[in-house]
């Protein structure tokens, strides 16, 4: 199937296409896909239907609006998909805030062309998912090796934490903000890293969505770290926002914010992108954790310290 022209709906989708040397068959992309650059230069298959300049809250309202009505938050552009022609589809079933749905792009590709298309369609909660399916898409198009390859890659970078960790004794608590307002924190993969970059992570469960929780709870759990990294959000989006914490009553009791252990991570970029670039996140959690003992180069770019 190497030879068949691919439309990924979904960024980690396209970057796992790019990692694994497939660029060439991809034709079209979704509106966020916008990593590595050159992907940029492709035909936009999709558009939001939550419009941009949204404060969190208003975000959080809209998204929650469409989805109680039984509305796509995103939309599939017909005439898009049928001008390329694709043999694949790549999209997902795990969020319907955060990418097209796997039933949207269905409905869409109804009687849409004259040829079957195949959809693969992600689903993942844990590490091993976002591996599995960086496996799928190379065994899909019969590059096995070559998943076997940036697997084996993505891996040793994994062991290199485990390793060094490996007699770490004190581990301080962790709390990732996936949104913030209301106040959501990082589930499903995010916890997992927390525990390899040496935390403790709480209030959100590994393999579980994220769920959304009070600002009197985060208060009690005080935890020895706080990162922001609202899904979607860069670092300049998030700072535009970060007010909304500072503003809480006890935000400056916090643990974290009286030891300066508050930080900002991009979201956007890393975090919530279940592909490749996931062991960047880890390596970035790492960093943030356990500062003496990583420094891989990504503060002030993946993300920084914030002091109140």
């Amino acid at each position: 199937m190497q030879g068949q022209k691919i439309v990924s709906l979904l960024p980690a989708a396209t970057e796992m296409i790019y990692a694994l040397g497939l660029q060439e068959n991809l034709v079209g992309r979704s509106h966020e896909c916008d990593f590595p650059e050159a992907v940029k230069a492709l035909p936009v298959c999709t558009e939001a239907m939550v419009e941009d300049g949204l404060s969190s809250r208003q975000i959080d309202s809209k998204v929650k609006e469409l989805l109680a009505d039984a509305l796509s938050v995103y939309t599939v552009k017909r005439d898009v998909i049928k001008e390329l022609a694709p043999d694949v589809i790549i999209t997902q079933d795990q969020c319907e805030a955060c990418a097209v749905s796997l039933s949207e792009v269905e409905n869409s590709l109804a009687g849409l062309l004259d040829k079957p298309v195949k959809i693969i369609s992600f689903h993942p909660d844990t590490l091993k998912d976002i591996l599995n399916d960086i496996a799928t898409v190379a065994n899909t198009f019969d590059i096995a090796p070559k998943g076997y390859e940036l697997l084996e890659e993505l891996d040793e970078r994994v062991n290199i934490i485990k390793h060094k960790l490996k007699f770490l004794e004190n581990k301080p608590t962790v709390a990732c903000i996936e949104w913030l307002d209301p106040i959501m924190t990082s589930g499903n993969w995010i916890p997992e890293l927390v525990e390899i970059a040496g935390g403790v992570p709480v209030l959100a469960t590994a393999g579980e969505h994220s769920p959304y929780v009070s600002w009197q709870k985060l208060q009690f759990e005080d935890p020895d770290v706080i990162i922001l990294m609202p899904c979607g959000f860069s670092l300049d989006r998030t700072l535009k926002e970060v007010g909304l914490l500072l503003g809480q009553e006890g935000f400056a009791e916090l643990k974290a914010v009286k030891n300066n252990r508050l930080y900002i991570a991009d979201g956007n970029q890393y975090f919530n992108r279940p592909g490749p670039r996931i062991i960047d996140s880890l390596e970035i959690l790492a960093e943030i954790i356990n500062p003496k003992q990583f420094i891989f180069g990504y503060e002030g770019q993946g993300w920084m310290k914030f002091s109140v």
